[in-house]
């Protein structure tokens, strides 16, 4: 058998896998080593280029190599905890990085060995993100890096950062950003926990200050920042919004639980809001699972973003719901400790702390403000907000 077919070849992959599996049986073999191996083998994610981790296969070969392994007890690589790399770090690094930026990335990536954030948004550029005014000024083959970013998840246990900066004032917003990779263990990188409503700090500022950048680590043109960007962005939505669940698997399967293990709670009002919730949370489940097809296909798109709002407004009404049914139970959040946990928990702990946490929902991943902009034109084809400063030199914006 040709290494082309099992490339391409359903049959072809249950047999590499069957090999993988033979040669580092999972009981004996070390979770590292054994991803490590899993992602020589071309099956880390089966439509990267060979040497990358992939075999060219269709993406949707992925499901047959996974199920495989799965069921022979085999590690994964916790992609919830790395969950920045795989979704939007790594996609933005295939399409857009040099062949020796891919390889130097990708592994350590897939593997775990080494965790991603995201350096966008700042106190003055969220909702507005080209507006950002961290600043790369080049001196030889470095960039110099000042600014601030804000609302960065995993940044205290990060080893790189997906970075945009605004390379040149004297263009428009959008034109002057370029895209880099940013080391976080080097000198000038701060990183501040920020705590949240909850009392958890599972975000941070960082305070970039001197922070030197090679021009090696640049992914795209100069001054092409703002397309790269779109990639990381629509895959960051996806991401978010359309993540695989099980039925009942999101925020509705604790107030389903909640509603079966408790009739004394049960109001006839309450009934009809929760079957109306679980219909929404049911359909919303369901949509994305045609919206990771889409992404098979290699098209994340602007849905992405219908998605993501449909999942903020989900996760708030459905967690208040829950707070309500349960009465003053459902106040009784009072763990106010500082923990710094290293990946996200929407549905973790108590109600109380399920209803607060959804609050940043419809901030984190872009506002629901923006989103539902980009449905409007991009989905919809409304005519476009009026915009002024399209043509105005960044330094020349009010702010």
């Amino acid at each position: 058998m040709t290494e082309a077919t099992y490339a391409t070849d359903a049959a072809g992959l249950r047999e590499r896998a069957a090999r993988l599996l033979a040669d580092h049986p999972p009981a004996d073999t070390a979770r590292d080593d054994f991803l490590r191996a899993r992602f020589d083998a071309g099956l880390a994610w089966v439509h990267y280029p060979v040497g990358l981790g992939g075999l060219d296969a269709p993406r949707a070969l992925q499901a047959v190599v996974d199920s495989e392994l799965e069921a022979a007890g085999a590690p994964d690589n916790d992609p919830r905890r790395i969950g920045i790399g795989l979704g939007m770090a790594a996609p933005t690094v295939l399409r857009y990085g040099t062949q020796e930026q891919k390889e130097r990335f990708l592994r350590p990536l897939w593997i775990g060995e080494e965790v991603w954030c995201q350096l966008f948004s700042e106190p003055g550029a969220g909702s507005d993100l080209a507006a950002l005014g961290t600043r790369a000024v080049r001196d030889g083959d470095d960039w110099v890096v000042e600014g601030q970013k804000v609302w960065t998840s995993s940044a205290h246990v990060a080893r790189w950062a997906i970075l945009i900066a605004r390379t040149d004032p004297e263009l428009p917003k959008h034109r002057g950003i370029s895209y880099f990779i940013c080391d976080m263990t080097d000198p000038g990188v701060e990183v501040r926990p920020l705590r949240q409503i909850t009392g958890e700090a599972e975000f941070n500022e960082v305070f970039l200050t001197g922070v030197r950048i090679p021009d090696a680590h640049r992914l795209g043109e100069i001054g092409e920042g703002w397309k790269v960007a779109q990639t990381t962005l629509m895959n960051e939505r996806v991401s978010i919004g359309g993540s695989r669940i099980p039925r009942e698997g999101g925020m509705i399967g604790p107030v389903a639980r909640t509603w079966r293990e408790r009739p004394d709670l049960r109001t006839h009002e309450l009934r009809q809001r929760l079957l109306t919730l679980w219909v929404e949370a049911e359909v919303a489940r369901l949509t994305g699972e045609r919206l990771r097809q889409q992404l098979v296909a290699g098209h994340p798109g602007p849905e992405g973003s219908g998605m993501k709002l449909s999942f903020a407004r989900l996760n708030q009404e459905i967690s208040g719901l829950e707070v309500e049914l349960l009465g003053d139970e459902g106040l009784l959040y009072s763990d106010w400790t500082l923990r710094r946990p290293d990946q996200v928990d929407f549905t973790g702990r108590d109600a109380g702390y399920r209803y607060l946490r959804a609050k940043g929902n419809s901030i984190e991943g872009g506002t629901s403000e923006v989103l539902l902009n980009i449905v409007a034109e991009r989905v919809l084809g409304l005519p476009s907000e009026p915009r002024n400063d399209k043509d105005v030199a960044w330094k020349d914006l009010s702010r």
